[in-house]
Formats: C-alpha cells, structure tokens, sequence
C-alpha cells in the first residue's frame, strides 16, 4: 500500500500498530480475522464459554484493523496532499522515544480492549498522542457545520464538547484512554468475560507492547475497511 494514492474522500488516522514481523500484530490480525496491511483474510479462534463465532463479536473493530488510535480519523484540508501528511508525521515521529508498554484485556464499557497495565504507560501514550494531535492538526479539514452539530448531539460532557469543537474529536488530551479494541458492543457479560479471560491468558507470553513507531491507515472510501498505508518510525528505527 505504500505507494496509493487516495482519493478525495479518503479519511486518514494516526495509529499505533505492533511491528508486521511481531507476534502481536499477528494475534490482533488473527483475532479480528483481518490483516489490515497485507488484506489477508485470517480464522480467528473461538475461545471458551462463546455461543457464538468470535467474527460476530469483532465485526465493528475488523473494519478499522488492529490499532490503537493516537489521532482519530479525519479528511485532509483543502491544499493538503496525502505527500504532506506523510512527511509530516514522519518529521513527528522522528522527535518521539520509544517505549515498551505492558497491557492487560479489561472490559472498557460495553467494550473488551487492551490497556495500559500501569499509569505509567497511560500517561506515556496519552503525552504521546496528544503530541501527534497538535503537530498534525494544520492538515485536518474542519468539519461542515451539519457534521459538527450531529457530533455535538451525542452524549458528551462539557469538556468533551469543547475538545470536538476545537480538536474534531471528543477523546483527546485529558480525556484520551489508549485502548486497542478487541469487541464490537456487546451487552452480554459473560461473552465479554470470556473475551478478557482469553486475552489474559495470552499476554503473559505476548509481552509488552514495543511502541517504536506509528502507522498511517487509511479508510479509502467512506465506509471501506481501514488499511494500513504507512509504518512511520521513532528516530532511527527501520520499520518493515
């Protein structure tokens, strides 16, 4: 994909995705049942205690790939090329440190994701998205007034309103949680139980997350599955 060109209604997002050669962008890739980077179609395992196919319970994070978000998805300004948004978060990335994150799978409202272990790694990936949020921000087009006032009718606090006024999306800066998302909603907590049981039982052999570099997904048209067009790496680390 790295040398697409996008049309005009292609949607661009700045993502955290473990290294293509790793175990864990292999298990995220396998558990969706998708391989954001190469479009490989994959067999997702079925973990205990599910009534159900597991790709029913992961169709809504499928589409986006396994990510976690830094910078949610949004259309480019006028002026601005998918060439300057790619050197300008390569310029970003090439000012970040690398870190290694331990997570854990928790429910996260109707949701299972992993996280964080530690405030530590909360703190490190918030600081890190919010850097990429601000240096990026001048090649994101505003939303049109009857785009903005549909987001603003969803239920948000007051500072959440503010953020999506300012920043085009409501869970930023103090109110980021990094999370990467293993579940659609679901509202049965038994199937979530056995979604976190799964994870847990993975992580310890996983090991951290080695959060080197970033990637550029792209939703070409609206409604398409998101695929990963560009690794972008931390200072001088090859991402292949």
């Amino acid at each position: 994909m790295s040398g697409a060109v996008w049309s005009d209604t292609a949607r661009f997002a700045v993502y955290y995705a473990p290294s293509r050669e790793s175990a864990w962008w292999r298990a995220g890739s396998v558990w969706l049942g998708r391989d954001a980077q190469s479009g490989e179609a994959c067999v997702p395992p079925q973990p205990q205690g599910l009534t159900r196919p597991l790709m029913e319970l992961t169709e809504a994070p499928r589409r986006y790939g396994w990510h976690g978000t830094l910078v949610a998805p949004f259309r480019l300004a006028d002026g601005m090329t998918q060439d300057d948004l790619l050197a300008a978060t390569r310029a970003w990335a090439l000012t970040q440190q690398a870190l290694s994150l331990p997570v854990q799978a928790a429910p996260l409202g109707d949701f299972v994701a992993l996280r964080p272990a530690d405030q530590q790694g909360e703190a490190s990936m918030r600081a890190l998205a919010a850097s990429a949020l601000q240096k990026l921000d001048a090649l994101r087009a505003r939303p049109s007034a009857a785009d903005l006032a549909r987001r603003l009718a969803a239920p948000l606090s007051e500072p959440q309103r503010a953020l999506l006024v300012k920043w085009g999306y409501p869970y930023v800066f103090d109110e980021f949680r990094f999370h990467m998302t293993l579940s659609s909603s679901l509202t049965d907590a038994g199937e979530r139980a056995a979604l976190v049981a799964w994870w847990r039982q993975q992580t310890p052999t996983l090991g951290p997350l080695a959060v080197d570099h970033a990637a550029l997904f792209v939703e070409p048209s609206p409604g398409e599955p998101f695929v990963l067009w560009q690794r972008v790496p931390f200072q001088t680390r090859e991402v292949k």
